[in-house]
């Protein structure tokens, strides 16, 4: 207690002549004080020099976090805007409890991936510090998911984006994208991590002029010397804290399992669960499915809890293959084509294919085709005076966050006269 007490008593020395808001929010970089101070220079701890100030490999030990905290390389930094978050963290001790529940099924995957890659450790503080592990989160730039994707550079990197599937919000295809993408800008930028988080935040063009204009100007292109959006210049401290918060162990950061938390399971190309409640909490990990229990559109796979995989094995062997009550048939009609019927239903022909097992693109009159029955199941809403995310979700029971994801709402400010579209299960 004493140690703690000491550690934030010096923190709250550096900052005592900065003002902090007693109202800021977890992402209200806006709010946070600019300061003009020489930057310090940070380099990076060797892998060496972290490793040998644990007995335990970081394999071995029993929380994710503790993990991550083994083999942090950024050196701690003194910069205001660093000490700015630490001191804002410190006074919201609850804080990292919320984060640790959204993050517990997700944080070891993640973890575990970057470890593959060979990339800092720290990485896997970057949807903290873009979402609060939030996989849901849209921005007002239309970024989305756990790691804030943009739609350009989720395409770029190969992740799919359809009315059924937002891959950006998928565990799995975001994660994949994100780390080519800070691999990339790592490269980019000459090996230095924080241009590269910089650039990952607003731009990598934006990054190169600030770092050319000092260059020319005979100033430092340290990433504390660059002239960049203001957001910008809170993101990289704002990783940086969160970091020396875990490293110095400033507050508690709750316990998440070093342990596989969740299993990927195959999929049929077209499949639409039943309303059994027992796989209701699929939802949570697979929300890249905008329509669920719809899973079309997307990867061939699914991800569940680890302890739910023999029991799915068993329940997939009775999913439907055939027109039920959650399918219909459709006749051919004279001037269709799978083009105009998938246009129709809000599909794309290599799914209205899948579904049918179809070869080719050619079909005839009278031909019958199996669609599904959510493909048509959708409603436009209009927003009234005095109605809400909340009340509008409750009316048509639906979730919040879906009414988020299908019109791509960055926050849960609604205007009177707008329009909503809501996607509604079969009966």
């Amino acid at each position: 207690m004493l140690k703690r007490s000491l550690l934030i008593a010096w923190v709250l020395s550096l900052t005592a002549c900065q003002s902090t808001q007693d109202d800021l929010t977890v992402h209200s970089q806006n709010s946070l004080p600019e300061l003009h101070i020489e930057p310090t220079p940070l380099p990076e701890l060797s892998k060496e020099t972290v490793a040998s100030e644990f007995p335990i490999a970081p394999m071995q030990v029993e929380d994710v976090w503790q993990r991550i905290r083994q083999q942090i390389s950024f050196a701690p930094s003194s910069h205001p805007r660093v000490l700015t978050r630490v001191n804002w963290y410190l006074q919201h001790p609850n804080y990292m409890d919320t984060i640790s529940q959204r993050a517990d099924p997700l944080l070891y995957y993640i973890v575990t991936e970057i470890e593959k890659r060979g990339l800092p450790i720290e990485l896997a503080l970057m949807p903290l510090i873009e979402t609060d592990f939030d996989m849901q989160a849209y921005s007002h730039k239309h970024a989305s998911g756990l790691w804030q994707l943009t739609p350009l550079i989720a395409k770029h990197y190969g992740i799919e984006i359809n009315p059924w599937y937002d891959g950006r919000q998928d565990l799995i295809d975001s994660t994949n994208a994100a780390l080519d993408f800070l691999t990339y800008l790592h490269k980019r930028f000459d090996g230095n991590w924080y241009h590269a988080i910089a650039a990952y935040n607003t731009g990598e063009g934006r990054v190169l002029r600030a770092i050319e204009n000092n260059r020319k100007a005979g100033k430092s292109t340290d990433f504390f010397a660059l002239k960049l959006p203001r957001q910008t210049r809170h993101y990289v401290p704002k990783l940086i804290a969160a970091t020396q918060l875990l490293k110095q162990q400033l507050m508690p950061f709750p316990a998440i399992a070093n342990q596989p938390a969740i299993s990927v399971v195959s999929l049929p190309a077209a499949t639409i669960l039943d309303r059994d409640p027992n796989w209701s909490m699929l939802a949570k990990l697979n929300t890249g499915y905008a329509r669920f229990p719809a899973l079309l559109g997307g990867p061939n796979r699914l991800i569940m809890p680890i302890d739910k995989t023999e029991e799915w094995a068993a329940y997939a062997q009775n999913l439907p293959t055939m027109p039920s009550n959650q399918w219909q048939t459709y006749t051919v009609r004279r001037g269709d084509s799978l083009s105009v019927i998938a246009a129709n239903y809000e599909l794309s022909v290599s799914q209205l294919k899948s579904f049918n097992q179809l070869r080719s693109d050619t079909i005839r009159i009278g031909q019958r085709l199996v669609l599904p029955v959510l493909a048509d199941q959708h409603y436009t809403y209009t927003v009234k005076s005095g109605d809400s995310l909340w009340r509008i979700a409750k009316q048509f029971n639906v979730s919040v966050n879906k009414l988020k994801q299908w019109n791509e709402l960055s926050n849960s400010t609604l205007q009177i006269g707008k329009q909503l579209t809501i996607f509604l299960a079969a009966p």
